[in-house]
């Protein structure tokens, strides 16, 4: 399994769908900010090197977070755009670690990701890969129309269809150069497995568990909590 890898969490978005009239990554989650429960719980992934969290250069919030002082913890100010914030941390660690260190960039609001899930992550033998979870309905294409409501162009194959999660993984040259070249082209980029599609790699899908949630509409708030509390009382039950 991997260690001594990086992980980089861009947190410099306002999380518009949200609605909050504040960034989605101090909104309150279990009497916390969003952000800090989701480093929290980064910093017990095995063999973890160090953390680059990219924030807004007008962030007042986040050295207030108990997280934000533990020296494996980095900020660097981030970008208009996700990608934008990840390719600053990827410039930061150009400079700090080698080429071919493994990078895992994960999301802000997905606090509840499995320790499991990580460790599978890490143990895929592919250079790049992503957690992923097997499309479980079924799929419809819309037409492009703007009618509404929206109409069904096809059904999918769904056997074929997997929702990208986060963590996802890869070397950081191989990274840095694909979602920098792909930013420059004007590559349509979502996330990081896009940009390493658009160099021409294929990176591995690793089944993730469902609860690995992203907390994008105010409804999500209460469904994390719920899923948070049943793993912390889990724990406390094994123990």
């Amino acid at each position: 399994m991997i260690s001594g890898y990086w992980v980089i969490v861009p947190a410099a978005g306002v999380g518009r769908r949200m609605g909050a009239g504040r960034p989605k990554q101090y909104l309150p989650l279990l009497g916390r900010p969003l952000l800090s429960v989701t480093l929290r719980n980064i910093l017990t992934w095995p063999g973890l090197a160090g953390v680059v969290v990219a924030i807004s250069a007008d962030d007042a919030d986040f050295p207030h977070l108990p997280e934000s002082r533990d020296a494996r913890v980095h900020p660097v100010h981030g970008g208009a755009e996700r990608a934008d914030s990840v390719l600053q941390a990827l410039n930061f660690l150009a400079e700090k670690v080698s080429a071919d260190t493994q990078v895992l960039v994960h999301d802000a609001a997905r606090p509840c990701v499995a320790i499991e899930d990580i460790e599978s992550l890490l143990a895929a033998e592919a250079a790049c890969a992503l957690l992923a979870r097997p499309a479980s309905d079924t799929v419809k294409l819309a037409q492009k129309s703007g009618d509404t409501p929206a109409r069904v162009e096809k059904t999918l194959e769904r056997a074929r269809i997997w929702l990208a999660q986060t963590p996802q993984r890869a070397p950081l040259a191989q990274l840095h150069s694909a979602l920098r070249e792909a930013l420059e082209r004007g590559d349509p980029v979502t996330d990081e497995a896009s940009a390493l599609e658009f160099a021409g790699q294929c990176p591995a899908l690793v089944a993730g568990r469902g609860d690995n949630l992203k907390v994008t509409h105010p409804e999500d708030i209460p469904l994390a909590e719920a899923l948070l509390r049943l793993r912390f009382a889990a724990l406390e039950g094994a123990r």
